[in-house]
């Protein structure tokens, strides 16, 4: 049994040649279609919007992000990365801070010696 109808097919067909002929625009930006996949997805789009015969969208990708999140590695690494930023803010601060009192002293003593 097709995965894909007729109406999938027709609707593909026709972004593919959109593409070809560079007037395919994505639907929010309206920016020029150029990726052949993207010009796939966007005629399956149109097809499931149709009623034609297309599988639901998988929830592959989703399936992977979460179980990337859930891996104790990334997880070590994120809090490296926030303990080192954590750290640079620091020494920034107090950086500023002294070179914040250097020139308060050194405006002091122009002060008094004028």
């Amino acid at each position: 049994m097709a995965k894909y109808g007729k109406k999938a097919q027709s609707k593909v067909k026709k972004a593919m040649h959109e593409r070809k002929a560079g007037t395919l625009r994505s639907g929010k930006s309206g920016k020029k279609v150029t990726s052949r996949k993207q010009a796939i997805a966007i005629g399956l789009s149109e097809a499931r919007r149709a009623g034609g015969k297309v599988p639901k969208k998988s929830a592959k990708k989703s399936s992977r992000k979460a179980a990337k999140k859930s891996s104790g590695k990334t997880a070590k690494k994120s809090s490296r990365k926030t303990a080192k930023k954590s750290a640079r803010k620091s020494s920034k601060k107090s950086a500023t801070k002294s070179s914040k009192s250097t020139r308060k002293s050194t405006k002091r003593s122009r002060k008094s010696s004028d």
